[in-house]
């Protein structure tokens, strides 16, 4: 049996094509237990499970799409412009996680904080899903899994043009 070809990224770096595998597969366990819910969120277990595996999720996420956007002597330009598409909407979601404030783009402005005393996502009845980061503009993490997979599953070997090492030349 031949060997698997390695996802064109391993072109870019062998690590972050290793990082963006386990991205995969996080993306698989999570979207295995939202299915395994009903429209309440039950089992509790797996939209527990769901949520955690989502904060961490997002932050691989969002550092495999800044990583690569850094780079962009690397890749082609539109694979940038889908780069910045995603990095941007999971930037929304990340900063309301991690930093507890919503996305502010003018460095002089003051940072708006989003309520520390929430859960970490909603649950979408109908969609049996998580609506995630800033509560006051949630995110679908079906979307923002799907947006990253569609992201990456069209990068082709000629949209990369350097090795992560030689944007820093």
């Amino acid at each position: 049996m031949p060997a698997p070809t390695p996802h064109p990224l391993a072109a870019f770096s062998r690590y972050l094509a290793g990082r963006h595998q386990v991205l995969e597969t996080l993306a698989a366990e999570i979207l295995a237990h939202l299915d395994a819910c009903d429209e309440h969120g039950h089992p509790a277990a797996s939209r527990r499970r769901a949520s955690d595996l989502m904060w961490l999720w997002t932050l691989g996420a969002y550092e495999v799409a800044r990583t690569m956007s850094q780079a962009h002597t690397c890749f082609a330009p539109r694979l940038l412009r889908e780069l910045s598409r995603l990095k941007s909407e999971l930037e929304q979601v990340r900063v309301a996680n991690t930093k507890m404030e919503r996305v502010n783009y003018d460095r002089r402005a003051s940072p708006t904080a989003i309520p520390s005393d929430r859960d970490p996502d909603e649950w979408h009845a109908q969609a049996r899903d998580l609506l995630v980061g800033d509560p006051a503009r949630p995110t679908a993490a079906r979307t923002l899994l799907t947006a990253y997979t569609r992201t990456l599953a069209t990068l082709t070997p000629d949209e990369i043009l350097a090795r992560h090492e030689d944007s820093f030349k």
